[in-house]
């Protein structure tokens, strides 16, 4: 019975961990709009942890091109683009890297955390100096 448990116990704390992990696919969701945009997929790599599109929602062209980027990925698939770079964990969020707006073509400072209340919701800030938007994404099962 307590090799039950123990195996019990021992799943739901992987379960838990799980949950607060920031890898894995999630829904992006508009801040403004409110509509769902694209699934990202957050990695990890070397140590740090990076975010790429992998599907669109909805997309009015079928593979739209980063035509408003301004650096390698100018003219590139939106589709496969990494546009979360180089974060690193810092207790319970990752920051010190960047995220990119796609249709806008601009980079900002970035950094993302699990919500506290919602181990499903990720929140994504982007800043320029004291200048921040949030959003919240939704893991993809």
């Amino acid at each position: 019975m307590k090799k039950i448990l123990t195996a019990v116990l021992a799943f739901t704390a992987m379960l838990a961990v799980n949950a607060q992990e920031v890898t894995g696919k999630w829904k992006t969701v508009d801040d403004e709009t409110g509509m769902a945009r694209s699934i990202v997929e957050i990695y990890e790599e070397d140590g740090k942890v990076y975010g790429k599109i992998v599907d669109l929602i909805n997309p009015d062209e079928p593979n739209p091109l980063c035509d408003k980027c301004k650096d390698h990925r100018k003219d590139k698939p939106i589709v496969g683009m990494v546009i979360i770079d180089g974060l690193k964990k810092d207790g319970d969020e990752f920051n010190g890297g960047k995220i990119l707006d796609p249709e806008k073509g601009k980079e900002y400072r970035c950094k993302i955390w699990v919500d506290e209340d919602d181990k499903d919701k990720l929140n994504v800030r982007g800043y320029i100096a004291f200048l921040y938007r949030t959003q919240n994404w939704y893991r993809v099962e």
